[in-house]
């Protein structure tokens, strides 16, 4: 499969480009909007026969008789799109340490072939490390959305990042 290629759907971005972004530049309130990438069904039966092989997912004649009445993406089919539009667009290519983890993460709608996803940020909090104060922590709300606006997957996104100062300055081996 060829990685979809999104573009930014909102008005504004980040002030500066995804190759010189740092913790100082994820400010709390500031909400990015980027995609689309539409789910085929060829991509929903692949992904889901070598990664999540429910019959919901890879059988149509099975998912007709689920309670969706038809063949859905998997989740975590929709988070690694999500991950590819974050990684594109949203987390900085200089700045990012790691992440400790996601909080909250829920698929609120199914996703069906043809559906056209696209991302929604949200800067919810950032605060400087207390025991590294050459990085910072980010959390960000993400709603993966369909072409109506409805979400279909929510959670929040936890992110260490280096700070802009720190950055001619050698972090330690890369990890929070």
């Amino acid at each position: 499969m060829t990685p979809p290629i999104t573009v930014t759907l909102s008005d504004t971005d980040f002030a500066v480009p995804i190759e010189d972004r740092y913790f100082e530049d994820y400010v709390p309130g500031a909400v990015y909007v980027y995609g689309s990438v539409t789910m085929t069904e060829e991509d929903i039966l692949r992904f889901a026969r070598e990664f999540d092989p429910q019959g919901i997912h890879t059988d149509q004649q099975a998912a007709l008789r689920g309670p969706y009445q038809g063949l859905i993406a998997s989740g975590w089919h929709t988070c690694a799109v999500m991950m590819r539009m974050y990684a594109d667009h949203y987390i900085s290519k200089v700045g990012s340490l790691a992440s400790p983890g996601i909080d909250e993460l829920r698929w609120v709608r199914p996703v069906r072939p043809g559906d056209s996803l696209s991302l929604r940020t949200t800067v919810r909090e950032s605060r400087i490390s207390r025991s590294k104060p050459d990085r910072g922590l980010v959390h960000t709300g993400i709603e993966v959305l369909n072409q109506h606006g409805d979400a279909v997957l929510t959670m929040t996104a936890v992110n260490f990042l280096l700070r802009r100062e720190a950055a001619g300055k050698t972090a330690s081996a890369g990890y929070p």
